[in-house]
């Protein structure tokens, strides 16, 4: 007869092995007498095509963003824009008070009129001069003094053309306009307020729809992914053919649309060792805002065979995942696993299982390693 003191098995290991010995033929003594093995549901661990995946934090970066300011001062007249509104690239959102910009351009209007009667009059003059200095009745001196005078009746005539525009321009910027498409936040300003460039901003506008979304890879990340492009053929400054990206909401859902990368950073940041890449999504639910922060998602090109389980066949102890399998003797077994991404219903095992083994994924329960059962095929993982 063979001790169990003479293999190592000591003081509680050796106790702790009898007793689970003796309590996994109590349960198949009990199962024997309520009518044979216990019936559990099974599934193979089968191996698909999956495209291997890495996940990293992102955040929302709105493409068009802007402060709206007022570029005059002067009394807010109306204001024409409702908190959280949706506006076009071009619409009225304030108006300031046109009245003295108006009075301000009419006295430029007639300062270039009088500049020009100024220009008129020298120019007659230096012809006179011109004239009588050909007779010899002037002498040169008056010629060239009428001639700047005219030099300079030409340039007052320029500066008053320079004075009007502006004056134009400076009306025409008590009309706040919307700079591009986009959804404003709250209005900052009530009418009556007087504005100023040196004051606060009226109101935000950001553009929400395409919009860009921000992460970082690693050095051998960033490397590993332009390896594989150019294993694939892929034009890396084609962004038709990029690599398609997708992102988890911060409520936990993915987000059905996909995005593709646009822009990855041509230098490594010393500070923290990345490389910032940016992916654009069309964004036509405005699920993304600018400033939140996602889970992005790259996936391979190509597909690697993994093997897969279904989720329900995991089960986890201080030691890490576990699961049941039955062995051609219908004898169950414990087998600690690697588990990489979930796959549907499914998982992938990294390590700990091959192609064809059996799990049991209902009736856990009933079960402990070393029991005999009846296993029954259940649907395959994924499906």
């Amino acid at each position: 007869m063979t001790c169990f003191w003479n293999r190592g098995l000591t003081g509680r290991t050796g106790l702790a092995m009898v007793a689970a010995l003796g309590l996994a033929a109590a349960d198949a003594a009990l199962a024997q007498q309520q009518g044979g093995a216990p019936k559990v549901s099974v599934s193979e661990a089968v191996i698909k095509p999956i495209k291997d995946t890495a996940t990293f934090i992102g955040r929302g970066e709105a493409i068009d963003k802007a402060d709206i300011m007022a570029r005059v001062s002067g009394y807010l007249e109306e204001v024409l824009v409702q908190d959280g509104a949706e506006v076009e690239k071009g619409d009225i959102l304030f108006r300031i008070e046109r009245s003295a910009y108006e009075a301000v351009l009419e006295s430029r209007r007639a300062e270039l009129a009088q500049a020009e009667a100024n220009l008129e009059l020298a120019s007659l003059e230096l012809v006179r001069k011109q004239e009588l200095f050909e007779r010899g009745s002037v002498p040169e001196t008056d010629r060239d003094t009428a001639r700047a005078n005219e030099l300079v009746a030409e340039a007052q005539v320029r500066a008053a053309r320079a004075a009007i525009q502006q004056a134009e321009l400076d009306l025409s910027y008590t009309e706040i306009h919307a700079p591009f498409s986009g959804r404003v936040g709250r209005v900052e300003v009530s009418i009556g307020d007087v504005v100023s460039p040196s004051g606060s901003p009226l109101v935000n506008i950001v553009r929400e729809a395409p919009v860009y979304v921000s992460f970082s890879l690693n050095e051998k990340q960033f490397v590993e992914i332009l390896q594989e492009l150019e294993a694939n053929g892929v034009d890396r400054g084609n962004t038709e053919s990029a690599p398609e990206v997708f992102v988890v909401l911060p409520n936990g859902a993915e987000l059905e649309e996909k995005g593709r990368i646009a822009f990855a950073g041509n230098r490594v940041d010393p500070a923290t060792g990345a490389v910032t890449v940016r992916a654009k999504f069309q964004n036509e639910d405005r699920l993304i805002l600018d400033g939140a922060f996602l889970t992005v998602g790259l996936q391979s090109q190509q597909a690697v065979d993994r093997i897969v389980i279904s989720q329900a066949a995991i089960q986890r102890d201080q030691q890490g995942p576990f699961v049941l399998v039955v062995d051609d003797s219908n004898q169950v077994q414990q087998r600690y696993i690697a588990t990489g991404d979930v796959q549907g219903t499914g998982i992938i095992v990294l390590d700990g299982l091959t192609n064809g083994e059996t799990v049991v994924v209902e009736g856990l329960q009933k079960i402990r390693p070393g029991v005999e059962v009846d296993p029954v095929m259940a649907a395959q993982s994924g499906e």
